[in-house]
């Protein structure tokens, strides 16, 4: 196999698992789990995100029609009360609605079954944060997926051109800013216009994470660029603009993202807002 091609097989195996890591391990992943409800093992998972109008589902299978359930939601980040919803049997799931939200509002629930005398949260500690966020038209959505890790796929298969005596660095690189300006800067907003009403959240106009780290990773690539025609060895600019992107792209996927204040929401005043905590 030539240099060039398994450089290209390991960039691409990067790339799939640093995608992998960053959806897994993002805030928008279901949570899941098992728990035993008398001699019952409920096996659950709880969405996270919601994307589109109407409100969102949440179901549990079940086997035994003796358990009973209610689904509790509040406002996240709020002194709102629990309201509890009884969730109803069929086909062998419970089910109950948790209702719609304006673009970037939360909810936090969580769910109490009960078989008899025996009762049990899920999850057993704290509750499950779901986003809610606008439906992303598809002509938008996929062209930006693919740019962005086309992004990521150009970035690591640059930087490992440093095993290939940098015979393609001037193109790779390139190819790799071009790929981050239409992935990030061009349908990244329109993708996010969609889904929160906000075309760009990130520095100077707040924190959000997925925003800045485009960012962060344009301005490494710009100064490999600027690297390959003012410098007769730009390869040091290079690998360092790829290990920063690697870096950012480990980052786990919408950390610190669009969150609607509902305290400008009670005011009739509805608002975006980057929240900077964890």
């Amino acid at each position: 196999m030539k240099k060039s091609i398994l450089l290209w097989v390991i960039a691409f195996v990067l790339t799939v698992i640093t995608a992998a890591y960053q959806r897994i391990t993002g805030p928008t992943y279901p949570v899941s789990g098992k728990a035993f409800l008398g001699d019952e093992l409920i096996e659950y998972r709880l969405d996270r995100t919601h994307g589109g109008e109407g409100d969102h589902p949440i179901s549990i299978n079940i086997n035994d029609q003796t358990i009973c359930g209610e689904l509790y939601w509040k406002r996240f980040k709020t002194d709102d009360e629990w309201t509890a919803v009884e969730m109803q049997s069929k086909d062998g799931k419970l089910i109950a609605l948790l209702p719609y939200q304006p673009p970037a509002g939360k909810l936090v629930y969580k769910i109490i079954l009960q078989k008899d005398n025996t009762v049990i949260t899920l999850p057993e500690e704290g509750g499950v944060v779901i986003r809610f966020k606008g439906d992303v038209p598809i002509l938008f959505l996929i062209p930006h997926i693919i740019f962005i890790f086309g992004a990521m796929l150009l970035s690591t298969r640059t930087g490992l051109e440093y095993f290939n005596e940098g015979k393609k660095f001037k193109t790779l690189t390139i190819l790799t800013f071009i790929f981050v300006i239409i992935g990030g800067f061009i349908l990244g907003p329109i993708a996010q216009y969609y889904a929160f009403g906000e075309f760009w959240t990130g520095i100077p106009f707040g924190h959000d994470l997925t925003d800045n780290k485009i960012l962060i990773g344009f301005i490494g690539w710009l100064l490999a660029l600027i690297a390959i025609y003012k410098f007769k060895n730009p390869k040091r600019w290079i690998v360092f603009a790829s290990i920063l992107m690697f870096i950012i792209f480990l980052i786990p996927h919408s950390v610190l993202g669009s969150e609607l204040d509902y305290s400008q929401l009670d005011k009739g005043k509805i608002t975006t807002k980057i929240d900077s905590r964890p």
